[in-house]
């Protein structure tokens, strides 16, 4: 069989509707390879946007799981698929390993299949402002001086998914939208909205101490965009509960993407306003 010269690029599907373009999309926490990852909304979000820059912000594919139990599905090969096709196409894909993906920082400095490998790095946006990208474990203290407590909470958090999965089930039966119960619950409980102050402010003054304009990471699974500590905060969401990505305009302006409902199962005058038709 002959493959697809890779230096002739990719005939455009027709039947493929015309994707919203950004300058550049943070994506991170997908935990491919897990049953949590919310694989088939994130295919129908790569199909209906693209960016210049596509940045892999950490736990893209979840290895301490997979350690555990072979789990790797069909959506999620099609997902792996969906961002090379993107870098043929001519998108730059930059990875930032996570703690669930930190075996590829064996690899840091490489490139596979026109993947960059990196552990933090620089964007500077249309606007001037500098951020640092890292996907931010690194200043996680549970995750840093005690692992095996991190892996403990892992396992707790996995029951969780599962319970959420349940609900779901029961909400696309009952005709409604996917909805995370258990970022609901996440956000009631005093000591996780603490924990989330303490890691924002953490990676802000970090950004400060580098001389940037702001951060953008992931980990902690709460997409936000906020001036709270003096310093631009940005975080990426996720892809197993918020179904979230970070976008930055043309312009530079950025903008928190929530994809929990396939463009299909909109109604037209919302899925003309959801990809910017309007």
């Amino acid at each position: 069989m002959i493959g697809r010269d890779p230096a002739v690029p990719e005939a455009p599907d027709p039947a493929e509707p015309k994707p919203r373009h950004f300058r550049a999309l943070f994506l991170s926490d997908v935990h491919l390879g897990t049953r949590g990852c919310q694989a088939d909304l994130l295919l129908d979000f790569l199909r209906l946007h693209d960016a210049e820059t596509v940045y892999l912000v950490g736990d893209i594919v979840d290895g301490w799981r997979l350690k555990r139990s072979w789990y790797w599905p069909q959506s999620h090969n099609d997902v792996v698929q969906k961002i090379l096709r993107k870098g043929r196409k001519g998108a730059r894909i930059v990875y930032l390993p996570g703690n669930h993906d930190e075996f590829l920082r064996d690899y840091l400095g490489s490139h596979f299949g026109g993947v960059e490998i990196v552990d933090s790095l620089v964007h500077e946006s249309a606007d001037g402002r500098r951020f640092v990208v890292i996907h931010g474990d690194q200043f996680d203290v549970v995750v840093r001086n005690a692992k095996w407590l991190a892996h403990l909470g892992d396992w707790a958090y996995t029951f969780a998914l599962g319970v959420n999965t349940g609900f779901n089930i029961a909400r696309r039966r009952l005709g409604f939208g996917y909805w995370s119960l258990s970022a609901w619950a996440k956000l009631k409980v005093k000591n996780a909205v603490s924990f989330i102050g303490a890691f924002e402010q953490a990676l802000t003054t970090e950004a400060r101490r580098l001389g940037a304009d702001g951060v953008i990471c992931g980990h902690i699974h709460h997409a936000a965009i906020h001036d709270r500590f003096g310093i631009t905060y940005v975080n990426t969401g996720d892809w197993v509960e918020s179904c979230t990505a970070v976008a930055e305009h043309h312009d530079g302006r950025m903008e928190i993407l929530t994809w929990t409902k396939p463009a299909e199962a909109l109604a037209p005058a919302a899925r003309a306003e959801v990809l910017g038709a309007a």
